[in-house]
C-alpha cells in the first residue's frame, strides 16, 4: 500500500482529432497524445512524470493537481494518478560513475570470487534506502 502523498491526480483533458486522442495536461501546460484512448492516457502519465521529474531536478515545485481550470465543450475530462517516486525509479537510470575506496585486503577477495562491485553498490545502497 502506498503512503498518502505519494501519488498525485492530475486532470487531463482529452480531444479526438483526425484519428488521434490530442491530451491536454493543463496543471503542466503541455500536450501529448494517442491513436487510441488507452495510449492517449498512459502518455499523459509518461508527459506528467517526465515534467515531474525534470521540475524536481531543477529544484522547482511541483504544480498542484486543479491549479489550472479548462474545460471545452465536447471535450473527456479525466484524471491520471502519478507516483512520481516510482516513475523516477522506473525511468531515470542514468548511470552516475562513483569512485571509492575499499582495503587492498577486499579487493582482492572480491576480485576472486567475480564480485561486480557496481551492483554490489547498488544492491546495498537500495537495501539501505528501502528502494
Amino acid at each position: 500500500m502506498k503512503k498518502e502523498g505519494e501519488i498525485k491526480v492530475y486532470p487531463i483533458h482529452i480531444t479526438k482529432e483526425a484519428g488521434d486522442y490530442i491530451v491536454y495536461i493543463p496543471d503542466f501546460d503541455i500536450n501529448t497524445f494517442g491513436n487510441t484512448l488507452a495510449k492517449a492516457i498512459v502518455m499523459a502519465r509518461d508527459a506528467i512524470g517526465l515534467m515531474g521529474i525534470q521540475l524536481e531536478d531543477e529544484n522547482k515545485e511541483l504544480p498542484e493537481p486543479f491549479s489550472r481550470q479548462v474545460n471545452e465543450k465536447g471535450d473527456i475530462e479525466t484524471l491520471v494518478d502519478i507516483d512520481f517516486k516510482e516513475y523516477r525509479i522506473k525511468h531515470d537510470n542514468r548511470m552516475v560513475k562513483k569512485n571509492c575506496t575499499i582495503p587492498y585486503y577486499l579487493n582482492n577477495e572480491a576480485e576472486k570470487r567475480g564480485i561486480n562491485f557496481s551492483r554490489l553498490l547498488q544492491e546495498a545502497l537500495m537495501q539501505k534506502l528501502g528502494c
